[in-house]
């Protein structure tokens, strides 16, 4: 499975497309929706505040990481990684965690895609979402990122603000031109997708099976370039599985904040547009507020103050029937005392729910 991992998204680089109605009350200003845009106009007022200055918060983030074979016509895109920032009012503060991707979930009739709904996993809203009746061979993961959100946000009772998609692809380019990352690998990763210098695996026999040498990430410090950080985030055969490829993911994405917040780069209006127009087409973008404005509004965070969650599952079935993923009543909880505003009272009960550091 190709994992398109939104990691860096995260927090800084990345904009949004706003979700909200005319008449919510927020004290984020409502966006507009429009099209799937990579290089949105970034030019600050001359006279008037930086861009972004007058986004305060709370903001629910929802970022996608999807699975994208190009090769394969009319492949539609599956949510591969799911995570989820909120920020409480005032931006002080974050909390990142992940969804399993196989999560079990009511998933609503979609008119656009011509889905009648269903129970089924979460990844598959973004793919069932993405089907454009009148074009069956060219899916739109805008639309499908549309059904995603509406999905997450049932489930989680999150009032989801803004998102951002990105493809493997791009997180590749998005690594490498930020000179890479620092990151502590917590424990030995055996890569079956990657050889040592970086070539991918030839297939083999069985299904998803790959025969050839395999590139191994050992524990300690490690500086990984591009391809490195995105082959180590998407192992998920592990003592572990999925959930330990979420935590991977997470810590990944603390120590790219915190890259991006030392070089200063989101308050660098010029660069974030670089970087945009490198990524091109994997990056996608939907309409609102200009990417640099939430950049700038987020960009004072530190990296300290971002909180990884790892919300514990169990997988559930009937017989030895595997049918996906559900959160344990701790792992539920979470979401209620994150609602109410009582989390971190909850995560101090429950220490073990946070991802070390």
């Amino acid at each position: 499975m190709l994992v398109g991992l939104v990691a860096i998204v995260v927090i800084t680089l990345i904009g949004a497309v706003t979700t909200r109605g005319p008449d919510d009350e927020h004290t984020t200003p409502a966006a507009t929706t429009g099209s799937p845009s990579t290089s949105p106009s970034v030019s600050p007022s001359p006279s008037g505040p930086p861009p972004g200055a007058d986004i305060t918060g709370p903001l629910n983030l929802l970022l996608v990481g999807i699975d994208t074979r190009v090769s394969v016509p009319g492949w539609e895109p599956h949510a591969d990684a799911v995570l989820i920032l909120h920020v409480p009012a005032g931006l002080s503060r974050a909390y990142l965690f992940s969804l399993p991707r196989d999560l079990v979930v009511d998933i609503p009739a979609f008119e656009p895609a011509g889905y009648r709904g269903g129970r089924t996993k979460l990844t598959n809203a973004m793919s069932y979402g993405s089907r454009v009746p009148d074009r069956p061979k060219q899916p739109d993961p805008a639309q499908g990122y549309d059904l995603l959100s509406q999905v997450v946000s049932d489930y989680t009772g999150l009032r989801i603000d803004a998102g951002a998609v990105l493809t493997f692809g791009g997180f590749d380019e998005l690594v490498d031109s930020l000179g890479g990352v620092d990151i502590r690998i917590d424990q030995r990763v055996v890569s079956r997708h990657r050889q040592p210098d970086g070539k991918h695996r030839s297939p083999g026999p069985g299904v998803g099976g790959y025969v050839g040498p395999q590139m191994v990430y050992e524990p300690g410090e490690a500086h990984l370039n591009g391809w490195q950080a995105l082959d180590y985030a998407r192992q998920r055969y592990l003592p572990g599985g999925d959930y330990t490829r979420q935590r991977h993911q997470q810590q990944l994405i603390r120590s790219l904040v915190g890259k991006i917040l030392d070089t200063d780069l989101a308050r660098q209006p010029e660069r974030v547009e670089q970087v945009v127009v490198a990524l091109g087409d994997m990056l996608l973008y939907v309409g609102g507020r200009r990417i640099v404005e939430f950049a700038y509004a987020l960009g004072a965070l530190s990296p300290d103050a971002l909180t990884l969650v790892t919300l514990p599952g169990a997988a559930v079935g009937r017989g030895n029937a595997y049918r996906g993923e559900e959160l344990t009543q701790t792992g539920r909880r979470f979401l209620t005392e994150l609602r109410a505003g009582t989390v971190d009272e909850f995560l101090a009960e429950n220490p073990k729910l946070k991802v070390p550091r």
